[in-house]
This record gives C-alpha cells, sequence and structure tokens, in this order.
C-alpha cells in the first residue's frame, strides 16, 4: 500500500524536513500520481514568488514611528 501523501509533506519534502526513507516514497509518488506532481509544481512556484517579495514599510508608518521616536526622546540611530 502507498502512503497518501498530503500539502504538508510536500513541504516538509521541499524544505528537506523528512527522512530520507520518507523522501525516497515521496519521489517515487510523484513519478506516479499527476495531481500529487502538479500540487508539488504549485507549491515550488508559489515558494518561488515569496521569495521574491520585498517587503518595505508604507511611508504613513515610517513617518508614524519616527513622531512617536522623536516625542519620546528618542536618539536617532
Amino acid at each position: 500500500m502507498i502512503k497518501p501523501f498530503t500539502p504538508n509533506d510536500l513541504v516538509r519534502y521541499i524544505y528537506q524536513e523528512m527522512p530520507e526513507v520518507e523522501q525516497e516514497l515521496l519521489m517515487q509518488a510523484l513519478h506516479n500520481d499527476e495531481n500529487l506532481m502538479q500540487e508539488y509544481m504549485e507549491l515550488l512556484s508559489a515558494i518561488e514568488q515569496l521569495d521574491q517579495i520585498q517587503l518595505q514599510p508604507s511611508e504613513k508608518v515610517v513617518k508614524a514611528i519616527k513622531a512617536k521616536a522623536k516625542s519620546t526622546g528618542l536618539q536617532k540611530v
């Protein structure tokens, strides 16, 4: 019987957080299950897109932080 793999298993595989024996089983399942392979490819794509995101605070937030720091007498860093 083949173990049914979940999206959590795929994430563990991508981040190399599963034992080698389980990795082998998952690789076999990926080769044999088109739906699982599609889900794996979608996860890889999502992770790649997340890695490209550059997060920056809005100008409003930066101004509010500076105003609060100035009002409390904190020194410039």
